[in-house]
């Protein structure tokens, strides 16, 4: 059964960090891209990020170029992403996703979480 679960979501300061996890079972991480994605209040989910299964590459929206990374442990098959300098824009709910196609389009994941939290805000 395949399922993903994401966690580390919270509260936390403009200028502050976090580190979400997404926990895969069901499959290995060797064969499916992850990606992020977020739905802020009163918006569309967006794509904010993904790894690319096939030769390890990354992408991000322009919005967290330079603030997010993301990262793979296949040992644990888990994927994280790590967020620095949070803005109070970037208040919603984070979810991952897998696919097997490596992109930001959210009608290539076949497979999602059930969401995380995140809310920064002085």
């Amino acid at each position: 059964q395949v399922q993903l679960v994401e966690s580390g979501g919270g509260l936390v300061q403009p200028g502050g960090s976090l580190r979400l996890s997404c926990a895969v079972s069901g499959f290995t991480l060797e064969y499916y891209a992850i990606g992020w994605f977020c739905r802020a209040p009163g918006k569309g989910r967006e794509g904010v990020s993904f790894f690319s299964s096939a030769d390890g590459s990354t992408e991000y929206a322009d919005s967290v170029k330079g603030r997010f990374t993301i990262s793979r442990d296949i040992a644990k098959n888990t994927v994280y992403l790590q967020m620095d300098s949070l803005k109070p824009e970037d208040t919603a709910v984070y979810y991952c996703a897998a696919s097997t196609v490596a992109t930001m389009r959210e009608s290539e994941y076949n497979y999602w979480g059930q969401g995380t939290q995140v809310t920064v805000s002085s």
